[in-house]
């Protein structure tokens, strides 16, 4: 269903399965996260943690919230929504010494604490990694920025696309003959917000084990270097770097995209011997197997344009439909370039599940990605939409002992902000 560019109107939700399970525990039941960060890479970590079961309380400044919530999407804020699912909002004024008061009092009930303020705030706030555990010894920290929290670059602005600049990811994606290419999305922060689950389990089991907390030092940076991968130790080796090589692998091929005649797109990735000579066979070149530019993959790669042209010459033959069924025939590696568009409705998504319509608070519905991965005996789940600002914060002062007429008091001062209509604005 299209809609006018300026239209709000929300269009029918695509046939997803929808897997809104308030009975299903997750792993982590019992955990209770504190998240004091803003924007993607904290709330990416922080949804993991809450998709598994885990307790996750978003504190956000009552003027603002998370900036998260100003990324809509035809007035939907679709990456709050999708990135806060499992969560509750608390929406306390830490400038106030009462509203400090609230969040000390919250902490002493916590396991970890997400934080991405610029190194040095924490302590300014009198929130002192020596001073956290003093409130809760087995408190894990996790402290995420751009640089690292030591170093000369640590107060630097640590946003995502100056760290996928900085860490040799632009300068290898995209085409030689064209400017390097910052990914269009939030890599840096994903893979930071993965980086660090992963790591926050760990202490965790360590917290377990000795007692006490500790500190994760968890860099945008670091991250991104460990995904280029063994590009320095190349660049060293080789006495230069690699480059760009648009879609082409610069270690095996053929490995590229190729456009079917119905203007449709595959991709194929024959980087094995074994698939290079069945490729071959498939589009009727069984010749090449034996060709001087063909024969092994340091040849392939020395005459990449040759074999290009000579894959693109057959795909262009034929429409994708028919490009699928015969590659998947031949047994080789070859799939559709799909959109997201396309995804909302593909019957591998669907049966799957990978896509879910998601119970929404103001849409009814919104379709975005299951819990990943899968666990067998206690998976996550998505038990309820993305909180409003300030959605939770009478239910949680009451749970941290606050009596009625002193939540009325934090309310009436502006110490404490709590929703009171369904809009995800203050």
């Amino acid at each position: 269903m299209s809609l006018p560019p300026d239209s709000h109107a929300t269009p029918s939700p695509p046939h997803l399965p929808k897997p809104f399970r308030t009975s299903a525990p997750g792993a982590l039941q019992g955990l209770r996260v504190v998240d004091l960060s803003r924007v993607m890479a904290g709330n990416m970590l922080s949804v993991q943690l809450a998709d598994m079961g885990a307790d996750v309380i978003k504190v956000e400044s009552p003027q603002q919230g998370d900036p998260l919530r100003n990324w809509h999407t035809r007035g939907v804020p679709v990456w709050w929504r999708v990135y806060s699912r499992n969560k509750r909002s608390l929406a306390v004024d830490l400038r106030q010494s009462q509203g400090m008061a609230v969040l000390h009092r919250l902490l002493k009930t916590a396991d970890v604490l997400i934080e991405n303020f610029r190194p040095g705030t924490l302590e300014a706030m009198q929130l002192a990694p020596e001073q956290l555990w003093q409130l809760q010894p087995r408190l894990v920290i996790v402290r995420i920025s751009g640089w690292g929290q030591t170093g000369p670059y640590r107060e630097q602005p640590g946003f995502g696309s100056l760290v996928e600049a900085y860490s040799g990811l632009a300068a290898k994606t995209g085409f030689e003959d064209r400017p390097p290419v910052l990914p269009n999305m939030t890599l840096a922060d994903i893979i930071t917000g993965l980086y660090g689950y992963g790591a926050t389990l760990a202490a965790l089991r360590a917290a377990e084990q000795k007692g006490r907390g500790q500190v994760i030092d968890l860099s945008l940076f670091e991250s991104m270097l460990s995904v280029v991968g063994p590009d320095a130790a190349d660049a060293w080796l080789k006495g230069e770097d690699s480059g760009r090589h648009g879609s082409r692998s610069p270690t095996a091929a053929p490995r590229n995209v190729y456009q079917a005649a119905d203007g449709q797109w595959v991709a194929l990735s024959a980087t094995t011997e074994a698939m290079t000579q069945r490729l071959f066979d498939a589009i009727g070149r069984p010749e090449l197997k034996d060709d001087p530019r063909c024969r092994r993959n340091e040849d392939r790669l020395a005459n990449i344009d040759f074999v290009d042209e000579v894959i693109q010459s057959y795909m262009s033959r034929f429409d994708r439909l028919t490009l699928l069924r015969h590659f998947r025939e031949a047994g080789v590696t070859v799939g559709p370039v799909m959109q997201a568009s396309d995804l909302l409705h593909d019957p591998f998504v669907r049966e799957r599940g990978a896509l879910v319509n998601a119970p929404d608070a103001n849409t009814g519905t919104l379709p975005m990605h299951d819990v990943v991965p899968r666990l067998s005996e206690t998976p996550g789940s998505i038990r309820r939409h993305a909180p409003a600002l300030g959605e939770d914060s009478k239910d949680l002062l009451l749970e941290l002992g606050y009596a009625e007429n002193d939540i009325a008091a934090l309310l009436d001062t502006g110490v404490v902000h709590a929703k009171t209509t369904t809009a995800d604005k203050p």
